[in-house]
């Protein structure tokens, strides 16, 4: 389980519910027209949005948030794809196979696998690739999902209160009617931008972290395995692999500075 997301998720719910509840607001909240739109709209608009083959997992990716799949530290994969250029420079290529079922990631058992199959390295640098592409391309359709649910939520907010402020004015002369139809107006507002500030969008935030995460690794290894398949020195694969972490972290750097 992560564990930041959880305690962000009970600091955030308890800062909330508070300051609602100092104000005497929280049971005035639970307004299910308001919910209806904010969430149902939102809902529609995903659906419209994007197809089914990309919304089919939604509900994987937002497991993935609150409980992150375990994958190895980076200097760990350097350090078996060093141990695995040293068995290849003793003992012949082939020799890596017994090693395969013990590797740390799945990427890279498949990788090894092909090279020992006789896949040509050529074939092989293209099937990493196709991969690494497949995998971003999947993984920006998730977090995009959820950065236009945070689009469109606060939109819906803003058409519940007009929606609201509407029905004020056609039953001015009721004060009770008032009452109702303001309550709708200010509920969709909240509800827009909560879900946006607090789920929507940190969870896109989140999913982006996780793929960069990945894609990193599976570009760490791609590098790797095609070092060892060239035959370089244990000492010049650590010295590739160190040399494009340092570039890929940088340029991860200027981006998020940008």
């Amino acid at each position: 389980m992560d564990l930041m997301t959880v305690l962000g998720g009970t600091i955030g719910m308890g800062v909330i519910v508070f300051v609602l509840s100092s104000g005497g607001m929280l049971k005035f909240l639970l307004n299910w027209e308001a919910i209806i739109l904010i969430f149902g709209g939102t809902l529609g608009s995903i659906m419209i949005a994007y197809p089914w083959a990309s919304l089919r997992w939604v509900a994987s990716s937002v497991k993935m948030v609150i409980f992150p799949p375990k994958r190895p530290p980076i200097a760990g994969l350097i350090r078996s794809l060093v141990s695995l250029s040293e068995i290849a420079k003793k003992n012949g290529i082939e020799a890596i196979g017994p090693e395969i079922q013990r590797l740390p990631h799945p990427f890279l058992m498949d990788a090894c696998q092909m090279i020992i199959d006789g896949v040509d390295m050529h074939i092989l640098q293209e099937r990493m690739e196709h991969d690494i592409n497949t995998t971003r391309l999947r993984h920006q359709q998730q977090t995009n999902i959820f950065t236009s649910a945070g689009t469109f939520a606060p939109i819906f907010g803003l058409l519940g209160t007009l929606i609201g402020v509407v029905q004020v004015l056609r039953n001015i002369s009721n004060p009770a009617m008032m009452g109702s139809s303001m309550a709708i107006a200010m509920t969709a507002s909240f509800y827009g931008i909560f879900s946006a500030n607090f789920l929507f969008l940190p969870i896109a935030s989140k999913l982006s972290y996780h793929s960069d995460e990945d894609l990193l690794s599976r570009e760490v290894i791609a590098r790797g395995v095609l070092a060892i398949y060239e035959g370089d020195v244990p000492w010049l694969v650590a010295k590739k692999l160190e040399g494009y972490l340092s570039l890929a972290l940088r340029r991860k750097a200027k981006a998020a500075a940008k």
